[in-house]
């Protein structure tokens, strides 16, 4: 009896297995096999044309640039997600919120990568106004360096004021004592001037060197180019500099009225308007931009998986032999000592786990760079699962080239596989 059923286990096990290796060739075989297939054909599948389109792949500058950006994420997401996680799992330990505050981090996991990827696409815009970022940004930025109340003024075109270095507009001609100077701009809407802007004034002479700056702009019209027409607005609080031999001899700011005065010492001067005068305001950074969007949307993926990383570590971490930690600090060691030469060789195989886990994983992104790259930064922040979807499907057309790519995406993430597989049997064995 017992000779019976030895003999008919596996006949057991088979109909048992049958099910799964059904799905899994349906689902995982046929379709490799098929895209290697594929992947010697051209665009149309009709024409076999064997290593070409692995050619076009390895010249394309399109994949080029998704080959090193999946470099970059390889070589950077798992690592800073896994550090993360690390330092969370760590510093929440002993905390009385750790829980609540490990819930929070976790959370972003319950989020779809579609939906996270709208979130991040509105925290990098760039108007801060609509981006979270570029808001705090430009916050932080205005509290230590104002911008300037006329961006964008200029002199008219042909008048004394012309533009010199750094964004200055310096007079032709020297000025004179006694002689009131006029220094009109234009460039401002008369609706953007400060609120309770007053009408210009004409400078009296006096025994220095004084003058205005106004908006050389009459509302409705009319009036007389360079000169302080009525209505016309004052730009209160614009530098003027007295120059001399590439030398600054005095400087003034104008009043309510746009009148300034300058001592005796600037005579012979050329008055000069400083750039800081006219500083545009601050913008942020492009977030979405050629140089940093990959950047961009690693920060994306890593608020999205640290708390993965996090939870695995935490689950490790709760494991470990507290005697041996108690036994290194009763020997002397601090904290810092205790986490770099107790906990983390002690955590080892769980990091490898986590690490490995998150290369796979982005090795294959596809979702968050499509969506909050999308548009005329995608081109830079490309990697391959994007290129086979753009080749394939997103108007190339060309399923034999994105074939290859998909294929070239496989032998990429079998390494990993391999070296996961190996691991997991070294921890049976023991």
């Amino acid at each position: 009896m017992a000779s019976t059923l030895t003999r008919t286990r596996p006949w057991v096990a088979a109909l048992f297995l049958l099910p799964a290796l059904a799905l899994l060739g349906a689902l995982v075989v046929y379709p490799i096999g098929f895209t290697i297939w594929r992947s010697l054909y051209d665009a149309a599948g009709s024409g076999f044309v064997g290593l070409k389109n692995y050619g076009s792949v390895f010249t394309d500058r399109s994949t080029l640039t998704a080959v090193k950006n999946n470099a970059i994420w390889v070589a950077v997401a798992p690592a800073v997600a896994t550090a993360l996680g690390l330092i969370f799992a760590v510093l929440t330990e002993r905390v009385r919120w750790g829980t609540a505050f490990k819930l929070i981090v976790f959370m972003p996991m319950a989020i779809s990568m579609l939906a996270a990827g709208i979130i991040f696409r509105l925290v990098y815009e760039h108007d801060p106004g609509r981006g979270v970022a570029n808001a705090v940004i430009v916050g932080v930025h205005d509290t230590f360096a104002k911008a300037s109340a006329y961006p964008g003024a200029r002199p008219r075109p042909g008048g004394d004021l012309a533009a010199t270095a750094g964004g200055s507009y310096t007079a032709k001609s020297s000025v004179r004592a006694g002689v009131a100077a006029g220094l009109p701009l234009i460039g401002i809407p008369a609706t953007k001037l400060p609120a309770g802007t007053q009408d210009a004034r004409a400078a009296p002479a006096g025994p220095g060197v004084t003058g205005t700056v106004w908006l050389d702009f009459k509302p409705g019209g009319g009036g007389r180019t360079g000169v302080v027409d009525p209505g016309e607005k004052a730009l209160k609080g614009v530098k003027v500099e007295a120059v001399k031999n590439g030398r600054v001899v005095a400087s003034a700011k104008s009043a309510a009225d746009g009148t300034f005065a300058l001592p005796a010492v600037a005579d012979g001067a050329r008055l000069r308007l400083p750039a800081s005068n006219f500083a545009e305001q601050y913008g942020g950074i492009d977030w979405l931009g050629p140089s940093l969007v990959t950047p961009a949307i690693i920060g994306a993926y890593v608020w999205m998986w640290a708390g993965f990383a996090m939870v695995l570590i935490a689950a490790g971490l709760a494991g470990l032999p507290r005697e041996l930690l108690e036994a290194a600090r009763v020997d002397g060691a601090n904290e810092w000592q205790v986490f770099r030469k107790v906990t983390v060789p002690l955590l080892a195989p769980v990091l490898a786990v986590v690490l490995v886990t998150l290369m796979i994983n982005v090795l294959k992104i596809f979702d968050l760079v499509y969506i909050i790259a999308l548009g005329p930064s995608m081109s830079d922040a490309n990697v391959l699962a994007l290129q086979m979807y753009l080749s394939s499907f997103g108007g190339n057309n060309d399923q034999g080239v994105g074939s290859a790519i998909g294929v070239l995406l496989l032998l990429l993430v079998l390494p990993v596989l391999v070296f996961n597989i190996r691991r997991m049997r070294r921890e049976r064995r023991r």
